[in-house]
């Protein structure tokens, strides 16, 4: 067995908390790839506080010891033990999936796997970036598609469900704030996508459109249109423009534009 203390003092210079020796067992038990309970479980099974593996408040110098134990024996993706992230790991949509329940539909990483097969409502969904746009879109239109990016949380719920989606025929379109963070978050929603065409997901938000909005409605503030790094070209024109032109644009501002243009898009066969 590794001696994760010798080693963990010889790597950082620091040495080992007092009750390391109570994570031994732990480390064991992951090294053989035994499923393992949620976090909290494991900790309260070894003496220990509930938050202790969770929070670095709880017991800082084994916390610090576990996570880098855990980060240099054990990968993240590897690690065989049941989930309990359920707050800001779920994916919501509205109308999306066939069911009875009420709208929006909230999954989170229990209900995933299940859902990869579950009958679609539509194949057309609109993205949007935040929540209230979102929540007003389908309070006014209750029949519309939409899913609900959350701003900048591609939680990996979110992620997998949009690939699984993309890859049985479902076409998105994106929305999001005109600002350098909204047009990165774009950008980067693009390269989760496999199949769909560049032109299907900047449906609603071109670039000439962006130029107009920016012109029409845009605001001054050069933090929101500082420069970030994008991948697409396209996305990358709509960076340059709003900071060439130092104005932004937040969703809330676009409502009647979105009205407009979402039902002539979802309307496409």
């Amino acid at each position: 067995m590794t001696d994760y203390q010798q080693v963990y003092h010889a790597a950082t210079g620091r040495p080992a908390p007092a009750n390391a020796a109570q994570l031994d067992a732990l480390f064991a038990a992951l090294a053989t790839g035994v499923q393992l309970p949620p976090r909290a479980q494991q900790a309260v099974a070894l003496g220990l506080t509930a938050h202790t593996l969770n929070d670095a408040s709880a017991d800082p110098p084994l916390f610090a010891y576990y996570q880098w134990v855990l980060h240099h024996y054990f990968a993240a993706g590897k690690l065989n033990e049941l989930s309990a992230k359920l707050i800001g790991m779920a994916f919501t949509s509205a109308n999306l999936f066939q069911t009875t329940l009420p709208q929006p539909l909230t999954i989170n990483p229990w209900q995933a796997p299940a859902m990869s097969g579950h009958p679609l409502a539509n194949r057309r969904v609109v993205v949007i970036e935040n929540n209230g746009v979102f929540v007003l879109l389908l309070q006014r239109h209750p029949e519309w598609p939409l899913l609900l990016q959350g701003g900048n949380d591609f939680n990996p719920t979110y992620v997998q469900l949009v690939q699984q989606l993309e890859q049985r025929g479902v076409q998105f379109t994106y929305i999001g704030d005109l600002d350098s963070r909204g047009i990165q978050m774009a950008d980067h929603f693009y390269q989760l996508l496999q199949q769909t065409s560049l032109k299907t997901v900047m449906a609603l938000q071109q670039p000439v459109m962006v130029v107009g909005w920016l012109a029409r409605y845009g605001k001054v503030d050069p933090k929101r249109t500082r420069p970030l790094q994008v991948v697409t070209s396209d996305y990358q024109l709509e960076m340059d423009s709003l900071t060439t032109m130092g104005k932004f644009v937040e969703q809330e501002q676009l409502l009647a534009e979105y009205e407009r243009l979402i039902p002539q898009w979802l309307a496409v066969e």
